[in-house]
This record gives C-alpha cells, structure tokens and sequence, in this order.
C-alpha cells in the first residue's frame, strides 16, 4: 500500500495523509485530473465514485456522489481555488443535499495536495485543514481518515494498469 503516514494535529486542526508511489507525477496527477480515473478512488472502495462536474480551474466546481453498498447516494461538492498542473491542486470539499446543492449545515475542509518527486517515484501530500475542533471530531467520527486511506490506497491499482 502507498499511503506511509496519516497524522491528526488536533492543535492546528489538520490531517496530513502522505502516499508514496513508483509512478511519474503527471501519472498521479491525472487520478485527480481525469474525471473517470478521479472516480476510480475517490471514496472508499465500498462507497464507489460518480463524477457529475469536473472543472478543474481557479473557481470551477467538482462534484460528485458515492454509492453505497445498499445502494445509497452521498453526495458532495469541491470548490476549486488553485491549479498548478502536475504539482498542486487546492480546493473546499463539502458536503450536499441529495439535489446536490451544498450542505452548509455539514462541515467543510480546505485541501491541499501536493505532488513531488520522490525516490524516482511521486509523494503526494494531501492536508485537510478543518474550520473547528469540533468539526473535526465530527468528520473523524464519521470516518474520514479511514475513509481517505482505504481511498489513496486505490490509487495503486490504477496506477500499475
């Protein structure tokens, strides 16, 4: 499995997911660029991912849905907010409504990925900053880390093909 680390610091509110893969960063770059290869491993391999909206620019919006194993939808939405191709990407990530408009009563999280080259290889860096403790222990509870893990861990897969 890629993913090396995942740390919580309750003190500065964040969650740092680190992966490491034998693969070029434009490779990895385009599991988050590639709409069908986004919805591939975003979520967990029983939530699988449908990619409605993709517009990866400065202001465009994602948005997507994972289906559960009973068949459940849980929906949500990125505001993208920078682009550096093949290095970075940074956006909101939210929850939404079964319309899909945005549930603002959900917590949010600011994320920032970051791409590197790395013993011949690619690390990427995902941080999620979160607004309070509170929603924190929210997301945690619902099983974000876990969550992300098992969803990173898919990208190797993807990445052999």
């Amino acid at each position: 499995m890629s993913v090396t680390s995942v740390e919580k610091d309750f003190d500065s509110l964040t969650l740092t997911l680190i992966a490491d893969f034998r693969a070029p960063l434009e490779q990895v770059w385009q599991l988050w660029a590639d709409p069908r290869q986004l919805e591939r491993w975003w979520g967990p391999p029983t939530h699988p991912a449908t990619v409605e909206q993709h517009d990866l620019v400065p202001g465009g919006t994602v948005t997507y849905f994972m289906t559960g194993p009973e068949g459940d939808k849980y929906r949500g939405w990125w505001n993208v907010t920078a682009v550096e191709p093949s290095e970075s990407l940074e956006f909101t990530d939210g929850f939404a409504d079964e319309d899909g408009t945005p549930n603002l009563e959900m917590p949010t999280t600011t994320v920032r990925m970051q791409l590197v080259e790395h013993d011949g290889g690619t690390r990427m860096r995902i941080l999620s900053a979160f607004a309070s403790r509170e929603q924190m222990e929210q997301l945690a509870g619902m099983g974000m880390e876990e969550g992300l893990r098992l969803a990173v861990g898919q990208m190797d897969a993807l990445l052999a093909g």
